[in-house]
């Protein structure tokens, strides 16, 4: 089966409505130098884009940024443009429940499907009240079934686009 391009050179199989029902995280590599983040963040910021998540795992002589960004397709563009060298992958952004332990609430959902959490780390965003996170996770099409069967709210790419509360 041969694949369509767009203009882009995207493959139609591999493109994404803005309504996808997971974030994009950009994973930058960083060389473990001064003004290193800074320069990555500059990027950004002097081209208008929110970072909405910002987690840093650092070692002896690199780091990797991952980064969630109010405009996932800005911020792409900006990053091929950057010379930074990256990775892209999806992670799930939902709101935290209300309750005493949204937490673990989130956490035996994904338990009982026997879904892994890689990692996890907070999003700035608060559209609707509440705080939110974001998800690594080894089956994303099962947590995301499970998570929208207990009512649990899915961010998308469009909720960080169209966030006021910044």
């Amino acid at each position: 089966m041969a694949m369509q391009f767009d203009g882009l050179g995207i493959a139609d199989a591999t493109a994404r409505d803005h309504d996808w029902p997971c974030l994009r995280q950009f994973c930058v590599f960083l060389e473990n130098r001064i003004g290193r983040l800074r320069d990555l963040l500059r990027h950004f910021e002097r081209h208008d884009l929110r970072i909405v998540a910002l987690c840093i795992i650092d070692s002896h002589d690199s780091a990797f940024a991952r980064i969630v960004l109010s405009s996932y397709d800005r911020g792409r563009e900006i990053l091929n443009l950057s010379g930074f060298a990256f990775f892209e992958s999806d992670v799930i952004g939902v709101e935290l429940p209300e309750g005493d332990q949204p937490f673990v609430s989130l956490c035996t959902s994904l338990l009982q499907a026997e879904v892994n959490i890689h990692y996890t780390y907070p999003l700035i965003y608060r559209g609707h009240g509440k705080g939110a996170i974001a998800l690594s996770v080894d089956d994303l099409d099962m947590a995301l079934k499970v998570l929208k069967e207990r009512g649990h709210r899915m961010i998308t790419d469009d909720d960080l686009l169209n966030d006021e509360s910044f």
